[in-house]
């Protein structure tokens, strides 16, 4: 028997047209659409079907989207996992499949968040880049010699893959000085997930504050901390913590190897966090299974998988 784990993607993972599919099909998914553009005050469900793009990018409204999808995908596929994980934002749609949060209070908290984020930082005064090949502590310790400005690591998504954020100046110094074999400026909006976010964390903070927060069905592994958590204080802490402290992605990814985790499904737009855990497993004495569910085709094929 399969030891099944559920992944939930963050920012980056949209597309236009995400959830149409779904939508068309389910008159569950037609509900949760509907209940999200009531939460939010906007059609959210329009924005996702037809775009366009670039108001599609915005955090504020990226950030409820990938939520929105993600949890009509866990619905319709019908089973439960031993554990999960969401990839930043991804946090919230892991938490809203486990029962911990209601599904308006975390589609209006994301949509907060979003916002919070962008307006902590100017546009134009924050970056972020990933930086391929290099090794954390090498990149730590590089980062601490930076004097020209804020620069932390913002995702440690794989052995190979580090994500660096905040002030430009400092984020391009620290490229130079590390001097990877490979690294990409990132084309976003704000230096997410370093000190820079310090007035969003406290302003998400208060929010977390008003929201009923239940104890999880089955456990989520935090991206703060890492950490197996089974208790609704717990996942409010980490969701505070999460906005100036790093993703420690492929460290979640070592702790599901080490719970045995042999099955991974992906359940939103896009596959990034698969194509994360095809790298990261390569290490693993044997590689899992990886599905994921985005549209209707994917849904009947993870579907029959599991079946």
């Amino acid at each position: 028997m399969n030891y099944m784990a559920f992944m939930f993607p963050g920012q980056g993972s949209q597309a236009v047209g995400m959830g149409k599919d779904f939508y068309e099909f389910s008159s569950f998914a037609q509900e949760i659409f509907a209940r999200a553009d009531e939460a939010i005050g906007f059609k959210i469900s329009r924005l996702c079907f037809e775009g366009p793009e670039e108001e599609l990018k915005l955090t504020q409204n990226t950030q409820p989207a990938l939520l929105i999808v993600s949890y009509v995908a866990y619905v319709l596929l019908e089973r439960e996992p031993v554990i999960a994980a969401g990839h930043s934002l991804g946090e919230y749609s892991a938490l809203v499949a486990a029962g911990s949060l209601e599904f308006e209070d975390a589609v209006l908290l994301v949509h907060k968040r979003g916002k919070y984020m962008q307006e902590a930082v100017p546009i134009g005064i924050g970056a972020m880049a990933a930086v391929l090949g290099s090794d954390y502590k090498d990149v730590e310790e590089a980062l601490s010699r930076i004097e020209s400005g804020v620069v932390e690591i913002a995702n440690w998504n794989s052995r190979e893959q580090i994500v660096i954020a905040g002030h430009e100046r400092a984020v391009r110094e620290a490229l130079s000085l590390i001097n990877p074999s490979r690294s990409v400026i990132l084309p976003v909006s704000a230096p997410f997930h370093c000190m820079l976010m310090k007035s969003a964390e406290e302003k998400l903070s208060y929010d977390l504050d008003q929201v009923e927060f239940k104890d999880l069905r089955f456990p989520i592994i935090t991206n703060v901390d890492a950490k197996i958590i089974h208790k609704g204080g717990d996942a409010r802490d980490a969701l505070k913590r999460q906005v100036t402290r790093p993703v420690l992605w492929y460290r979640s990814m070592e702790i599901m190897e080490k719970e045995k985790v042999d099955l991974f499904c992906e359940l939103g737009t896009g596959k990034v966090l698969s194509g994360l855990l095809k790298r990261i497993s390569r290490t693993w004495p044997s590689p899992p299974t990886l599905l994921n569910v985005e549209d209707l085709k994917t849904l009947e094929k993870a579907k029959k998988a599991l079946s």
